[in-house]
């Protein structure tokens, strides 16, 4: 079956860059969110889960994240994956997502990327508001819930940083 090849192929890719030097990876599944819970549960979850088994057994020094976007109706199976850490977009309320799939992972995220075009204000305004979420909770990593878009002002992505570890 093509999504087990798929899935085989994924895993070697993560290990080799483990091998390589990296000390965390993430399976990343953009169009995840796509799926309604019964086809993901079918066609992604079996070979997601196996991707993550694979790396953990070749890499176990490596946490592995797993991340896909627009999936807020699909964490809890998502968390089935069994992920060490499993990334959330900004289309999901941290504090909500974290209740949903257990506090026994950690989480990664989600500030929506758009609000790094806002003022300076307004994105350490954000920067808290997520924060506060995450509640001062062990396994929080602070993310954007997608990369930096193009055009997004340096400055703007250094006020974030800055924001971050003012708080943290």
């Amino acid at each position: 079956m093509l999504a087990t090849k798929l899935a085989h192929a994924a895993a070697g890719v993560l290990v080799r860059q483990v091998q390589a030097g990296a000390q965390a990876v993430q399976l990343f599944d953009p169009a995840v969110g796509c799926l309604g819970p019964e086809d993901y549960r079918a066609f992604v979850l079996p070979h997601a889960r196996a991707v993550v088994t694979a790396v953990r057994a070749a890499a176990p020094q490596a946490p592995v994240i797993y991340f896909g976007t627009g999936c807020a109706g699909l964490l809890e199976d998502m968390r089935r994956v069994e992920p060490d850490v499993l990334g959330l977009d900004w289309r999901v309320e941290l504090g909500d997502a974290w209740r949903r799939v257990g506090y026994d992972v950690a989480v990664q995220g989600n500030l929506d990327p758009v609000a790094l075009f806002a003022d300076v204000p307004e994105i350490r305004r954000r920067a808290r508001a997520i924060l506060e979420s995450a509640a001062g909770r062990r396994g929080h990593v602070f993310n954007l819930g997608h990369g930096v878009l193009p055009d997004t002002p340096p400055d703007h992505v250094r006020a974030l940083v800055d924001a971050v570890h003012e708080a943290c």
